[in-house]
């Protein structure tokens, strides 16, 4: 019997091997025997895909990136909404908020922006200036404040510790972003 090779699906067990370990552990805890044993491949094997451990772990910040982005794509019109899918997203992916917040404690201010956040949040600004100049959402703030504010309100909960999640019952979280997101984007 001859075993197909398949290296795009080798990459992506790799990818999602890396989000976990790199969720439990960030990059400076995280193991390449470890990560190997999640995705069922030789350790080696990630060499093959990625200079080294830091190479993964861009790739998987720059995956995680495109996938929210396809996951939830930005609606100018309606910024409520799409904070509400963003806070969806993120309770059905607690590891990628893990991740993320790994990938900012251990990337830091000093960090270039990667060029797929760049694009992401070029896109998102632009769609926003022109749905205010439809006249579908305020322009009280720039395309860039309105965005920073939505993409804070929706993550918010995941940004703070059970003090500040429990100002608020657990049920109300995502209609209190969404009701915060309305009333900060209505014209």
């Amino acid at each position: 019997m001859t075993r197909t090779r398949d290296p795009d699906a080798k990459k992506q067990l790799l990818l999602e091997a890396g989000l976990g370990e790199f969720a439990e552990h960030g990059i400076s805890g995280a193991r390449i025997d470890r990560l190997a044993k999640r995705a069922g491949v030789s350790a080696g094997l990630v060499y093959t895909y990625f200079d080294n451990k830091e190479g993964l772990f861009e790739a998987v910040y720059d995956t995680i990136v495109e996938q929210v982005t396809e996951a939830a794509p930005i609606t100018p019109d309606d910024l409520a909404d799409y904070a509400g899918r963003l806070f969806d997203a993120a309770g059905q992916h607690p590891e990628v908020m893990r991740f993320v917040a790994w990938y900012a404690l251990e990337r830091g201010d000093d960090a270039a922006t990667p060029a797929a956040v760049t694009q992401s949040m070029s896109e998102k600004t632009t769609a926003i200036a022109a749905a205010q100049q439809r006249g579908a959402v305020t322009d009280r703030w720039s395309p860039g404040q309105l965005l920073a504010l939505v993409l804070t309100l929706a993550n918010m909960w995941d940004r703070h510790g059970d003090g500040v999640r429990g100002l608020v019952p657990e049920h109300e979280h995502r209609a209190t972003i969404v009701q915060a997101v309305r009333a900060l984007t209505t014209p």
